[in-house]
């Protein structure tokens, strides 16, 4: 893992906690709705649906899942989907986008994202990615509310092993 981009890491340490909440939680639990948030099971495919959008569509120009772009998007209505269902097309969507991650620098992170037009995003690679990984934290403090709201015991104590899995590296400039 040395050889991956420091925010890679990151994203890596970021969806094991995401995941780490979700252990034990039944396909009823997940589905359950608690107004006004949105369903734990929603959560994932929301968040399935970014890292699909910003890791695969955009540099790859491919979509595993294209009804998550309906489903999920950002503004798109509530739902309440299996939890078994949408972690097993985010493990899908996040091992397919680890593929493009791998491969990252932070030249290449620098670089704009293209739109579907084929013409330069505003934003950075890199900028997507600390995006994702903001947005998973977001998600993760929403997803144990809701599990302690539904008197889903023990609740995850976080934050988990960051110095071993994602520890702190000095930059070279």
């Amino acid at each position: 893992m040395t050889d991956l981009h420091p925010l890679v890491v990151q994203l890596r340490f970021t969806r094991s906690e995401f995941a780490r909440g979700l252990r034990g939680v039944s396909d009823e639990d997940g589905a359950r709705r608690l107004m006004p948030m949105n369903c734990l099971s929603w959560n994932v495919g929301h968040l399935a649906w970014q890292e699909q959008q910003y890791f695969i569509f955009w540099p790859q120009r491919n979509r595993l899942f294209p009804e998550l772009d309906k489903q999920f998007a950002f503004g798109a209505p509530a739902s309440t989907p299996l939890l078994s269902e949408m972690l097993a097309a985010w493990k899908q969507i996040t091992a397919a986008a680890d593929v493009w991650l791998d491969q990252q620098t932070s030249e290449s992170l620098a670089q704009p994202f293209m739109r579907a037009d084929g013409q330069p995003g505003k934003t950075s690679y890199g900028n997507l990615l600390q995006r994702v990984i903001y947005h998973y934290w977001y998600h993760l403090g929403e997803n144990m509310a809701i599990r302690q709201m539904l008197g889903l015991t023990p609740v995850p104590i976080y934050v988990g092993n960051v110095d071993q899995k994602a520890p702190f590296v000095p930059c070279s400039y």
